[in-house]
């Protein structure tokens, strides 16, 4: 189902702004943390890619998480220790922008007088309006909104009564710790740009996938979780064969669109961070699809020339590209301010010297 794929794609738009059309939502994020069952963290989809000088970690994100895909492995809190700034498909300021949910329910309409009712066939209308009926909903209610809005808000409803969430999703989750660490956060490219993707899609490619929602809607569940178990255990072969390849199979024009020409564009950018940079390193964080297959930015970068290492603690050995993450340098340890409340003298205190 190619809508699923905007979860582990970079179009992070969707999942934190489309409203669900289901009456499921997403409830209590943080007391599910709380109670959250151990389990081990995710397998990351992270690389190191890097020159002479310095180096880019590459991050496979997806978009809605659970509670219990937390804590991240200690190769991702290593990657990001290591680097000084980060960068996202689209920067934070401009993501949690408070205008971004009208520009987006802008591109979500027809703008040529048209209909979701007449862009239709019938046999789809009547499955759309029986499945809306089961939350109260109705095809008028929604006969403005183009299909590949509606096919994503319905799949945004069934993620979100199975337990995703966007506010746990690894892009949201790594924004607050970058804020919260004071390091700079970045972006790809603008919250505009990635609107304007998602509204690219040609038509009888949003109806082809709106159909196999409607086709077959108890199934969904079980390829959503299918889909989050490979991510979570970095099954790079059934991540590769059931997202990018199905995507490009089916709908050639909207893998182009969405996949290629931003992976194309994003290229020089991450080149820049290597080629114009003599020191510091930098974790970009992007849709873990757009890691895969030769379309991938892995493989683009490698035929650059760049370094290409697998970070992965949990990968089995004889894993390509596996490398050691490299050791961090530890900082000098601080003076120690006693305070006035303190029972010994109030000074700084210097840390012994090693003899």
């Amino acid at each position: 189902m190619r809508l699923l794929k905007l979860f582990v794609l970079p179009l992070c738009a969707a999942v934190a702004l489309s409203a669900p059309l289901t009456s499921a939502t997403a409830t209590g994020a943080v007391a599910q943390a709380a109670k959250a069952a151990a389990k081990p963290p995710p397998v990351p989809l992270l690389w190191r890619v890097s020159d002479a000088d310095n180096a880019v970690y590459l991050l496979g994100s997806f978009h809605l998480l659970r509670a219990d895909d937390y804590p991240l492995s200690s190769d991702i809190d290593r990657a990001f220790a290591a680097s000084d700034k980060l960068v996202f498909e689209v920067a934070p300021e401009e993501m949690f922008d408070p205008s971004v949910g009208q520009r987006f329910m802008q591109r979500a309409r027809f703008e040529d007088g048209r209909t979701l009712s007449q862009a239709l066939p019938a046999d789809l209308r009547e499955k759309l309006n029986r499945v809306l009926a089961k939350n109260g909903r109705s095809l008028s209610q929604v006969d403005a909104l183009e299909p590949w809005f509606v096919n994503l808000s319905l799949v945004l409803g069934v993620s979100q009564s199975l337990g995703f969430s966007p506010q746990l999703g690894l892009d949201q989750y790594l924004m607050r710790q970058a804020a919260e660490a004071g390091k700079g956060a970045a972006g790809l490219e603008s919250m505009d740009h990635q609107l304007d993707v998602m509204d690219a899609s040609p038509a009888d490619e949003q109806v082809k996938a709106l159909r196999e929602f409607l086709d077959q809607p108890t199934e969904v569940p079980g390829m959503l979780e299918e889909m989050h178990t490979a991510w979570r255990e970095a099954d790079l072969a059934k991540l590769d064969e059931k997202a990018r390849v199905e995507m490009q199979q089916k709908t050639p024009q909207t893998y182009r669109i969405v996949n290629v020409e931003r992976n194309e564009a994003w290229v020089p950018q991450i080149q820049k961070l290597l080629d114009d940079q003599k020191k510091g390193d930098t974790l970009v964080v992007v849709g873990s699809l757009h890691l895969l297959g030769g379309d991938g930015l892995v493989e683009r970068l490698r035929a650059k020339g760049y370094k290409i290492e697998r970070i992965c603690s949990a990968c089995a050995a004889g894993t390509p590209d596996l490398a050691p993450m490299p050791a961090l340098v530890p900082a000098a340890a601080p003076s120690v301010r006693l305070t006035p409340d303190d029972p010994r003298e109030s000074k700084t205190v210097e840390p012994k010297p090693k003899r």
